[in-house]
């Protein structure tokens, strides 16, 4: 089973957060250094002559791994990039409505505010209840705040700031029944969660495979329906836009840019499978859940969730100086962890990976007892 030492993540600190930027594991990191070596070694034969058939390769595996199309899929930088593909390419009219909840990542929100302002479209954040109750009734809810003029749902799978898994197959096909579309970002859902785009059923999926899926930084991808092609707009504009190419030509190349983390991706899914990464995930599922027990019980909170997280879970904190908490987690006690405010409550959120043990836990626990009572 992989350790602290399969990664490169420095001995003399504990890392809780690996949902912000993972962490490659050093096979994984080898095979991407070659690629970029390769690059550098003949850079015309790498970009001009091999680029379209290494993309073309890459591309197959991830749609295998993610039970889609290669032909539906992108490679992007990140999440960010493909969900501002993805809205910036929308037809929207004054008035329109564009669903989503107040759980969503920082930078979404704001993409969300520079759509609206250009469209004159309105932003509808559902409130949602905590703590989670169960998936029918977070259905149920979500959609209630929809009307006649929701044109587009954009949700995530796994949520930034709470951490909870949202049932985003349940609501792409009740909004595909209603003739919405739904644009996922599933910025944490790769490697975090067995993901099937298939079954989901997303008009548009975002994701990142720099973060749990454990790939170079620099990768990530936007899957789109078949039928949705021919209106998505590149961010960049470059020599695949010709009359005669298709979603991918259009979108896979803008310009001078290393490829590497793009082609490194294979080599991080044959590391996962190589290290019974189920096993992994469960382990790692079960040391988050352990924390949320603990400091629950200490200081008497209310989780924001029994069981809707994976190996990233937000816990509640008393009323505290976040900032300060977080500034002294890490210069006094070595903690790489978040500390915050989402909702008006002090929170932690902690990333468990495949590298954390149970004495990471247990001197983050004790550290907070010293910081916070």
């Amino acid at each position: 089973m992989p350790t602290h030492a399969d990664f490169l993540i420095r001995a003399d600190i504990i890392f809780f957060n690996h949902g912000s930027f993972g962490a490659c594991p050093r096979p994984v990191f080898e095979r991407y250094q070659a690629w970029q070596l390769k690059l550098e070694r003949q850079p015309i034969e790498f970009l001009l002559r091999n680029r379209a058939s290494l993309m073309a390769e890459a591309r197959a595996r991830i749609a295998a791994y993610l039970n889609t199309s290669a032909e539906d899929i992108v490679f992007v930088t990140n999440a960010t990039s493909g969900l501002n593909i993805a809205l910036r390419s929308l037809r929207l009219q004054p008035g329109d409505e564009i669903l989503t909840t107040n759980h969503e990542y920082g930078a979404v929100n704001r993409l969300l505010e520079f759509v609206a302002a250009k469209t004159d479209a309105r932003i509808v954040p559902h409130q949602v209840r905590l703590p989670y109750e169960s998936n029918e009734s977070f259905v149920d809810a979500f959609f209630a705040d929809a009307s006649a003029r929701t044109k587009v749902i954009v949700i995530s799978h796994i949520t930034s700031p709470s951490s909870l898994i949202f049932p985003v197959e349940g609501i792409c096909r009740r909004a595909r029944e209603l003739g919405i579309m739904t644009i996922i970002d599933g910025a944490h859902a790769p490697g975090q969660l067995v993901l099937d785009l298939a079954a989901i059923g997303a008009d548009m999926y975002s994701g990142n495979f720099h973060k749990w899926l454990c790939a170079p930084k620099g990768a990530g991808f936007l899957q789109v329906r078949p039928e949705h092609h021919a209106m998505i707009e590149p961010l960049v504009i470059s020599h695949g836009w010709c009359e005669g190419n298709g979603f991918v030509e259009r979108n896979e190349w803008g310009g001078t840019r290393d490829i590497a983390p793009f082609l490194t991706v294979p080599a991080a899914i044959d590391y996962l499978r190589d290290n019974n990464w189920n096993k992994v995930r469960a382990d790692c599922h079960r040391l988050a859940a352990q924390a949320q027990t603990q400091l629950c019980d200490r200081y008497g909170l209310q989780p924001f969730s029994r069981n809707q997280f994976a190996q990233m879970v937000t816990i509640p904190l008393p009323d505290c100086d976040a900032a300060k908490v977080k500034t002294e987690l890490y210069d006094t006690y070595r903690i790489e962890v978040p500390v915050g405010s989402f909702g008006g409550q002090c929170g932690i959120r902690l990333s468990v990976q495949a590298y954390n043990t149970t004495d990471d836990i247990a001197q983050l626990i004790a550290a907070l007892e010293a910081l916070i009572g």
